[in-house]
């Protein structure tokens, strides 16, 4: 994380909301420890741990078990795959990763949890026994993997995500682990995310329900199901890739890919509290404000990670419970104190540098039908179309190399819009999905599908 330029540094009344927050979550959720960050802006702005332990506490060096927050770093392996070209997400799985007996579902399917596979392996609770257990794709998935036909409904599923370890295996021609250090970690200067704890790390516990005493949880490696929960890390790393979870990085995932990721691929799961899953990202709301991440958990160990896009904020909590303290919510408490507390100033308006003007003459009010609505040119050479009203569809639309414009959001994400012209070169209309748009309501001039009343508007009486 980049040092902190002064003018994002929080007040000390924030900070102090803060502190007292992972205190009042490591005390009622009775934790041996819990470490917090927070960023915004790209930054680190604030740290925060609290433990019963006398002298250095944990910090935002010390690594925790991060459970299946490890499903986020699958899944952007996965993206880098399709964006290359070697992988389409609408690929069944058996093309790339044959003889499974779960090969008709697809990579999307599996990475949005609408794959139908049961939830855990069969036998005894991988997350708790040896790996030794496991040793084939075949001893994950059982002899019946499916639930539900694939794509009918959203189930989590850790085999699942084994599935896509795996099969970033096959393609990549490497180990897992070995792809994921190249092609992430490194990149992204994440140096204390690991498949196995470096030190300094902390030591994974149970505390008794009824009783303040402990049980040291065993550190399971978990061998095939690696990709679905095996990473430790630190909250300084993991701000890191919140950043990149974001805005995107270049080396590992453009801005445009990140954003899919985070887009609903999948509703929720009955009766569960999320909006929603991604593509590897679980969705949420907090506050009344959207959120993204993931939370994690393994014995001995919880973790949450949430984006609240819109303030450009992350927030990571980590604590070595197994049980008690509920890191995602305490994450999301994270983002909304500073959201209250602090809200993100907006980007500065600025003109273009160099108006386009074939975009310019598309400017100003339409109408569908009697609807009004206004087009609006952005600096960022994107259309802005809206209602004049408080409500109605509203979308932001991208120009195309055919002159045409598609859209990136809302009802018309993927539509066409299209400025109609005249023999002369004006514009007589916008064609929007079939739907035509107006400099006059219901201008008779203009080809308004049903036509338009030969005797024009009028009175009653």
């Amino acid at each position: 994380m980049d040092a902190l330029p002064e003018d994002l540094d929080l007040l000390p009344s924030t900070r102090r909301a803060l502190g007292h927050r992972i205190a009042v979550a490591q005390s009622e959720g009775r934790a041996p420890s819990v470490v917090a960050a927070v960023a915004r802006g790209g930054a680190l702005v604030w740290e925060g741990s609290r433990s019963p332990a006398g002298g250095h506490g944990p910090d935002g060096n010390a690594q925790y078990r991060i459970g299946s927050i490890t499903k986020t770093f699958t899944a952007v392996l996965v993206m880098r795959l399709r964006d290359e070209g070697l992988l389409a997400l609408g690929d069944p799985l058996e093309k790339h990763l044959p003889g499974t007996g779960a090969g008709e579902v697809t990579v999307r399917q599996l990475l949005a949890h609408s794959g139908g596979l049961a939830a855990e392996t069969p036998g005894e609770w991988w997350e708790r026994s040896s790996a030794s257990l496991r040793p084939e794709l075949s001893d994950v998935l059982g002899a019946e993997p499916f639930l539900f036909e694939p794509g009918t409904r959203h189930h989590y599923s850790n085999p699942g995500y084994t599935l896509l370890g795996s099969l970033v295996e096959a393609v990549r021609g490497k180990p897992w682990e070995e792809v994921l250090r190249t092609e992430v970690l490194e990149p992204l200067g994440l140096d204390r995310t690991t498949v196995q704890p470096q030190a300094p790390y902390a030591d994974g516990w149970a505390v008794h329900p009824w009783a303040d005493v402990l049980l040291p949880e065993p550190p399971e490696d978990l061998g095939l199901m690696a990709a679905a929960g095996q990473l430790w890390s630190t909250t300084r790393d993991l701000a890191r890739f919140g950043q990149f979870l974001m805005h995107g990085d270049e080396q590992v995932l453009g801005a445009g890919t990140v954003r899919e990721m985070a887009a609903a691929a999948a509703p929720a799961e009955p009766g569960a509290a999320e909006f929603g899953y991604g593509l590897g990202l679980q969705l949420a709301e907090s506050g009344g404000r959207r959120l993204v991440g993931h939370c994690g958990s393994l014995p001995g160990f919880v973790a949450g990670l949430w984006l609240n896009q819109a303030e450009d904020v992350v927030a990571v909590v980590l604590a070595n419970c197994t049980s008690g303290l509920p890191a995602g919510t305490v994450a999301a408490d994270l983002l909304t104190l500073v959201a209250d507390a602090e809200p993100r100033f907006p980007d500065p308006w600025k003109p273009f540098g160099e108006a386009d003007q074939v975009a310019l003459e598309l400017c100003g009010p339409w109408y569908w039908g009697s609807a009004a609505h206004v087009v609006r040119l952005r600096s960022n050479g994107e259309l802005e179309l809206g209602p004049a009203a408080a409500t109605g569809r509203a979308a932001r639309f991208r120009a195309e190399p055919d002159g045409n414009w598609r859209g990136l959001n809302g009802y018309y994400a993927g539509e066409v819009l299209r400025a109609v012209r005249r023999a002369d070169g004006s514009v007589s209309h916008l064609d929007l999905g079939s739907f035509v748009f107006t400099r006059q309501p219901y201008d008779a001039e203009a080809p308004v599908p049903g036509g338009v009343d030969a005797k024009g508007w009028r009175g009653i009486g």
